[in-house]
C-alpha cells in the first residue's frame, strides 16, 4: 500500500471532503497513482500558470503544505508545473513546508501523512517544522500566525529556497476585506492580502476553494478539514461559515458575487495604497533630516547618525504641511518607525498631526507626543526654521509646551 494513500476508513464523502468524526480527525491521503492519466480540468491550466507567474526567478521555491485542499491543490499545481518544465526556474524542482503548530490532538499525524503526499507528487525536499504557539494578547490565531512564518523563514533559509508559495483563496481575499472593513481600516488593509511581500508568494489569490477541491479530485488527494474552520469561537470561522454566506444569499442578502466583488475591490485598494505609499515614500526621504540624538535644539543635521534602537530625526514643518493628508500622515507613521518606534494607530498619527496645523493656526501646543516605543514627538523652532522632531527616547518637556491633549474620537 502506498504509504501517503493509508485507507483507514477515510471513505470520501458524497461532496469529496474527507470525513470529519466527533471524536476523530482524519488525516490527508493519496494519491494512489501519479500523475493521473485524466486530462488537465481547466483550474487546474490556471494554477500552474499562477504557480510559473510567481516563481519566476525565483529557485527552489516551497509550498507551505497544511494538509488541507487548498495547500495540497498547490502542491499539485506546483508538482506539475515542475514536471512539465513550465518554467526554467523550476528546473532544481520545488519542496513543501509542513508546520505543525500542536494546537489539536493529532496534529503530528497530519503533518506527517501531509508531507508524504507532498513526495508522492514529487516534491523534494519536503520538511516537517513542528513549532511551539506562544500565548499572546493578539490571540491563538495571531500567535500560530506569527510561528508558522518564523518557521518558513527559517525552512527557506535552510535550504536556500527563494519563495514560499501559500495556498490563500479569492475566499480568503474576501474575507480579509471584510475584516479590514468591520475594523475600520485604511488602504492597506482594505487591499487584503498581498500576492508577494519578501520571501512569501501567494500564486492562488484568483482561485476559489471550490476550484481547489476540484483540483484536488483530480488529482485523487483527499483533504483533511481543520475542525478550527467550523469553530464559531474563531472571528474568521464565523466570517466563512455565517457571514459570507448570509450576504451572498440570493434573497435575503446581498446576492451571488460578493466574494468576487470584494476580491476585486482588494486589487484596486492594493494598486492605490502602493502609488500612495511610493509617493510618501519619495516626500520622507526628501523631507528627513536625521540629528545626533542630543536633547539639543542646535544641532546639527547629520544623514548617517542613527540611534541604536531607531534614530532621531527631523522634518521640515513647513513642507510636511503642504503635503495631502493621506501623504502627510504616512510621512509621519514612517518618522516614528524610522525613530525606533511601533506603527503607530491612526489616533497617534493624527496627534502627531495637529502639532503641524497647530502652527499655522497659531499657539496650539508644540507637544509632546508619546508614541509606542518610546517615540516622541514635539514641534521646535531653530532660528526661525520650524521643524517636526521624532526623538528616540524622552524629550525634556518645556513649561512653555504643555503636553499634547488627547485626539478626540473620529
Amino acid at each position: 500500500m502506498d504509504p501517503a494513500h493509508p485507507g483507514e476508513g477515510l471513505s470520501p464523502a458524497p461532496d469529496g471532503r474527507a470525513p470529519v468524526g466527533p471524536e476523530t480527525c482524519p488525516t490527508p491521503a493519496g494519491p494512489e497513482a501519479w500523475p493521473p492519466a485524466a486530462r488537465w480540468p481547466e483550474v487546474l491550466h490556471r494554477a500552474v500558470q499562477a504557480v510559473t507567474d510567481a516563481t519566476r526567478g525565483r529557485q527552489m521555491p516551497l509550498v507551505g503544505l497544511s494538509g488541507g485542499a487548498d495547500s495540497l491543490a498547490l502542491a499539485v499545481a506546483t508538482a506539475e508545473a515542475v514536471r512539465t518544465r513550465a518554467n526554467p526556474a523550476l528546473a532544481g524542482g520545488a519542496g513543501a513546508v509542513v508546520v505543525d503548530h500542536g494546537l489539536q490532538a493529532g496534529s503530528a499525524a497530519v503533518a506527517d501523512r501531509a508531507a508524504a503526499i507532498a513526495r508522492r507528487l514529487g516534491l523534494d525536499p519536503v520538511v516537517i517544522e513542528r513549532v511551539q504557539v506562544s500565548t499572546t494578547g493578539a490571540g491563538p490565531e495571531a500567535g500560530a500566525r506569527q510561528a508558522r512564518y518564523a518557521a518558513f523563514d527559517v525552512a527557506a533559509r535552510r535550504l536556500d529556497s527563494g519563495a514560499v508559495l501559500l495556498a490563500h483563496t479569492r475566499d480568503d481575499q474576501a474575507e480579509q476585506v471584510l475584516l479590514g472593513l468591520a475594523r475600520g481600516s485604511g488602504t492597506r488593509s482594505l487591499a487584503g492580502i498581498p500576492r508577494r511581500r519578501g520571501l512569501i508568494a501567494r500564486p492562488l489569490l484568483d482561485l476559489t476553494r471550490q476550484e481547489t477541491e476540484a483540483i484536488c479530485r483530480w488529482a485523487g488527494v483527499r483533504w483533511w478539514q481543520d475542525p478550527a474552520n467550523e469553530d464559531p469561537a474563531y472571528l474568521r470561522s464565523r466570517l466563512r461559515t455565517r457571514v459570507l454566506p448570509a450576504l451572498e444569499d440570493p434573497e435575503e442578502g446581498l446576492g451571488p458575487g460578493l466574494a468576487a466583488a470584494l476580491a476585486r475591490s482588494a486589487d484596486i485598494a492594493a494598486e492605490d495604497a502602493a502609488a500612495l505609499e511610493q509617493w510618501a515614500s519619495r516626500e520622507y526621504g526628501r523631507l528627513v533630516r536625521y540629528r545626533s540624538g542630543e536633547d539639543d535644539s542646535g544641532a546639527e543635521s547629520r544623514p548617517d547618525i542613527r540611534a541604536d534602537r531607531g534614530a532621531n530625526l527631523s522634518l521640515s514643518l513647513e513642507e510636511l504641511a503642504v503635503l495631502p493628508d493621506a501623504i502627510r500622515y504616512r510621512v509621519i507613521g514612517a518618522a516614528v518607525v524610522a525613530a525606533g518606534g511601533g506603527r503607530p494607530s491612526r489616533e497617534r498619527v493624527l496627534a502627531v498631526d495637529r502639532l503641524v496645523a497647530g502652527r499655522a493656526e497659531g499657539g496650539t501646543s508644540a507637544g509632546p507626543v508619546q508614541l509606542a516605543g518610546g517615540v516622541v514627538s514635539r514641534r521646535r523652532r531653530t532660528g526661525g526654521y520650524a521643524t517636526l522632531d521624532f526623538d528616540a527616547g524622552a524629550v525634556r518637556e518645556s513649561p512653555a509646551d504643555p503636553p499634547d491633549p488627547p485626539a478626540p474620537s473620529r
